[in-house]
């Protein structure tokens, strides 16, 4: 067969490239291309050739070489290095030619002189990883150098690399500093990464002349980090420490050596014809990647309620994005890697879709989670949400049962954390369907967004709490609007929706409860609290053939809904135009 004529071995392989390449070429082509020449035949071949590397391939600014050794490789990397700081220490930081060194074992094909293969992919990923001057190496390499080579490496921890299918634990060999003088950093260890979502938000460059707008770009960075430090399962550093930042050149990855961060948040401000432009981007500091960025301009008015609007919209862009990224990571996690965190993020993205399955296996992983840490009162609250959410949904096979589980996790959530905003919203998302209590209900619905006025979570919850138990419905509308502001385009943006399309109805607004039924379903076709909300607004507008249609898709996707089982799940009384409207519709008693 084909496959058996594949030749394999296993290899240490290292790839280089030289950072800001067009940049020098572009400068000064004849000049780089003579010193590179040069540093080729002074420093790397004789390096090369010490340590038994072969050279697999070159390209203009890269190299791919192969050792018979992980420890071969690794010195020959750092002796490239070292001369590299001592040819670099005269010449401008412009000029410099600087390498990038990634190291990889692997078990890679070999077709002639080339080599293929995951362990060459992910020695050139590595190389990408690197700062310029630096060397980063996998755990495959580290586990064989340990104690061979007199050097610390920094844990940069488990980074997804481009085309990648699994996470790679990567290490960074504390060598040299990114100026260019040979120094090791065993006297300043880089700080370890907490064990959550970490992120600092940098000084705000004032890109204008007038210095009142530093005291702008200031506050909104200090709003902005208030805002973050909200939310309990991100790690914020405080504004005195990202502040020693302020009026220096920054480099990312020096961010997340000195602060311990994992996340990056930096912008700009310039004030220009009464308006003001902020910029901003989101970093995930070890690999370099941009995760978003966006321009918002504003009329240079109120200062201090610019300040609000602009916190709140980078708060609601980012923080959805980084929950997103993480659970990104955690999915690529090997299981034997998982902890209670772990699997609190494989939990959300199974929540998500709202489906049976879904919703089961959310209660699995949340269970999982509360069996590690059994003080993690969110997840608590989120196996009951979803307890609540099969007996909303019709998935409950016993509603009975599924009822006292919700009840049950809703106590044990505030037992544990009755002060965590995201918490209290799933308990009174649970209490408003499955307890009834309105006082109480209200009580922690109005807690949760003081505590946190920036959480999809609380306003979304509020929303239902005071449209389903108090009444009313306008509050109810306003509450889910700031949900969706909050969360402008998650994968929970269509309970908002259908909220909103069930506050519209008791408003008698079924014109507006439509579109947002019908935005709801765009979200996810086969949701039925949406088809509730059309089959009864369509019907009070007297357009019966479409309002038989929706609640011929409501009974598909809802087969068991009845008027009186949908009462009998609780937070109905207030809902008397939208049962009227389901009766109109045609849907079974």
């Amino acid at each position: 067969m084909a496959s058996d004529q594949v030749k394999r071995k296993l290899a240490a392989i290292l790839a280089a490239d030289i950072a800001g390449y067009s940049r020098l070429m572009g400068a000064d082509e004849a000049g780089t291309l003579a010193r590179l020449k040069e540093y080729r035949r002074e420093l790397i071949d004789p390096k090369n050739r010490q340590y038994r590397g072969r050279v697999v391939k070159t390209t203009g600014d890269g190299i791919l070489i192969e050792f018979p050794s992980v420890v071969d490789a690794i010195s020959c990397s750092i002796e490239v290095q070292l001369g590299m700081c001592e040819r670099n220490a005269d010449i401008p930081p412009e000029k410099r030619i600087e390498f990038r060194i990634g190291i990889n074992l692997g078990d890679v094909i070999v077709e002639g002189r080339d080599l293929y293969g995951d362990g060459v992919n992910i020695a050139a990923r590595l190389e990408g990883v690197a700062e310029p001057g630096g060397i980063c190496i996998s755990q495959t390499v580290l586990n064989h150098a340990r104690g061979k080579i007199a050097f610390e490496f920094e844990d940069l921890g488990e980074l997804a690399l481009k085309n990648i299918v699994r996470p790679v634990h990567v290490y960074h060999l504390l060598l040299n500093s990114s100026r260019g003088d040979v120094a090791s950093r065993s006297s300043e260890p880089p700080l370890a990464l907490p064990d959550k979502p970490s992120i600092a938000v940098l000084p705000f460059q004032n890109m204008s002349d007038d210095p009142e707008q530093e005291y702008f770009a200031d506050g909104m960075v200090e709003e902005i980090t208030t805002a973050l430090s909200r939310f309990k399962w991100l790690f914020v550093i405080a504004r005195n420490s990202s502040f020693t930042f302020k009026g220096t050149s920054v480099d990312i990855k020096e961010v997340r050596r000195r602060l311990g961060v994992r996340y990056v948040l930096e912008g700009s401000v310039r004030k220009a014809a009464g308006k003001v432009r902020i910029t901003g981007q989101l970093i995930d500091a070890a690999t370099g990647a941009h995760l978003w960025a966006d321009r918002f301009e504003r009329d240079l008015t109120d200062v201090f309620a610019l300040q609000d609007e602009v916190t709140v919209a980078v708060v609601s862009a980012i923080q959805p994005k980084l929950l997103q990224t993480e659970i990104a990571i955690a999915t690529r996690r090997r299981p034997e890697n998982l902890t209670a965190y772990d699997f609190f993020l494989r939990a959300m993205q199974q929540y998500y879709p709202m489906t049976r399955e879904g919703l089961a296996e959310t209660i699995r992983l949340a269970h999982r989670a509360l069996e590690l840490d059994p003080q993690f009162g969110f997840v608590a609250a989120l196996a009951g949400a979803c307890h609540t959410q099969k007996i909303l949904q019709g998935y409950a096979i016993d509603p009975q049962f599924d009822r006292k589980e919700a009840v049950r996790l809703l106590r044990l959530a505030l037992s544990v954390d009755d002060d965590d905003p995201d918490t209290l919203a799933l308990a009174c998302n649970i209490s408003t369907w499955m307890v009834g209590d309105c006082e109480s209900t209200i009580e922690m619905a109005d807690k949760a967004v003081a505590l946190n006025p920036n959480s999809f979570f609380a306003w979304y919850s509020r929303g239902y709490a005071y449209l389903k138990l108090a009444g009313l419905p306008e509050e109810g509308v306003r509450s889910f609007e700031r949900a969706i502001r909050m969360n402008p385009v998650g994968p929970l943006l269509l309970h908002p929706l259908a909220g909103m399309g069930q506050a519209f109805i008791e408003l008698r607004r079924f014109d507006e409860a439509i579109l947002a039924g019908k935005k709801a379903l765009r979200q996810r076709p086969d949701y039925s609290p949406a088809y509730r909300c059309l089959a009864a607004a369509f019907a009070h507008l007297g357009r019966d053939a479409e309002a038989r249609e929706a609640a011929a898709r409501l009974l598909e996707a809802d087969p068991a809904f009845t008027i009186s089982g949908f009462i009998a799940r609780g937070g109905q009384s207030k809902a008397k135009l939208l049962i009227e409207g389901l009766s109109k519709a045609g849907l079974p008693e």
